[in-house]
């Protein structure tokens, strides 16, 4: 019995060990560009093995530890291979002069000193950070507005729900050209009529920022919605009875029990509205395209008035081909979304304690 479990100890050890140099040596090749065809044969015969040697590993201690990584890999094979790699390879190449396909030389920190003393990409910060604090406010207040009307026992409840939600069901692409037809030909009309002069709103930089912040509204407060609406549901019926009895009024019932109760609630909302705002692209490029002008910033006459940092990313990396800059700016990016979103939730958690 010893005998056939050191055996299958073994076996297992020879395909672990030999699926992993497997993996590892395919890998290598395809990072440096080797010709070599079988790569893609190799490197999934590698994981196989690897798999056969986790199952076949003759130990009951953590045999089912083994089987929970067998199932789990693909899942973390996708994840690693969707982010986690792109994320070191990025901030590697951002060192780099990388075109996108090869690298010559290392050349430090200069994309990082370059960033900042580039006006437009500031002034992409400076406008991203603003939109992100408008649409937090605006975005959730609107959200639970719609909660409370759609938490009424009125008829026809269903119908409003899936109606302030559908347009968070349509592409950000195709609801930025929609809006941009309204802004140039529908509310153009109206301008004509009332001032005798015809005037788009998406030809101010002022107006057209305006713009973009009501279509996200519109776009992503009925997502939220729904958010909100589940945690009111989760207000206790006897808690809202008993404060009805002692003479609260729905005011005071708001303030003083529905919102404290959906402290967590509130969280989630604040949270994926920071992260969605933070990433707006699609409506962005679709609605103006990052145009508009800017007088004097930095000494600088811009042209990208609207152009939110996401799009200033994908500008600078694939329309400009300066992928090294463009990846600078994505980790700094990343770096941003990071920080701001722990902040958010550490103040968000000790305001839940506070309530």
């Amino acid at each position: 019995m010893n005998e056939a479990s050191a055996g299958k100890r073994l076996c297992s050890l020879i395909c672990l060990i030999g699926g992993a140099l497997l993996t590892v040596f395919a890998l290598i090749q395809d990072i440096i560009g080797s010709g070599l065809s079988a790569r893609g044969a190799m490197l999934v015969i590698g994981v196989i093995l690897m798999i056969i040697g986790l199952y076949y590993f003759p130990s009951q201690k953590y045999h089912r530890t083994f089987i929970h990584i067998i199932f789990l890999f693909p899942l973390l094979f996708a994840f690693a291979v969707t982010v986690i790699i792109p994320l070191v390879l990025g901030i590697g190449y951002s060192f780099t002069d990388w075109n996108g396909i090869r690298m010559t030389e290392f050349v430090g920190f200069s994309n990082y000193t370059k960033m900042f003393r580039q006006p437009s990409f500031v002034w992409s910060i400076l406008i991203t950070f603003l939109f992100v604090v408008v649409n937090m406010i605006l975005v959730n207040l609107v959200a639970f507005l719609l909660a409370l009307l759609c938490t009424n026992r009125l008829k026809g409840m269903g119908f409003f729900r899936a109606s302030y939600f559908l347009p968070n069901l349509i592409g950000g692409i195709v609801l930025g050209y929609i809006w941009q037809f309204i802004f140039s030909d529908v509310v153009t009309k109206w301008t004509t009529a009332l001032s005798g002069r015809s005037y788009s709103l998406l030809s101010d930089t002022n107006t057209a920022f305006a713009c973009i912040i009501v279509v996200f509204i519109w776009q992503y407060a009925g997502y939220i919605m729904l958010i909100y609406i589940t945690g009111l549901n989760t207000v206790p019926v006897e808690t809202l009875e008993a404060a009805a009895i002692d003479g609260a009024n729905p005011t005071q019932t708001l303030f003083n029990i529905k919102i404290p109760m959906i402290a967590p609630t509130i969280t989630i909302c604040t949270f994926l509205t920071l992260t969605s705002a933070f990433k707006q692209f699609d409506v962005n490029l679709a609605l103006t395209n990052g145009t508009g002008s800017v007088a004097d910033f930095m000494g600088t006459y811009l042209t990208n008035g609207t152009q939110m940092l996401a799009l200033n990313i994908y500008n600078t990396a694939v329309v400009q081909n300066e992928y090294s800059f463009g990846e600078a700016k994505a980790v700094l990016f990343f770096i941003i979304l990071a920080c701001v979103s722990i902040l958010q939730v550490r103040v968000s958690n000790s305001k839940e304690v506070e309530l």
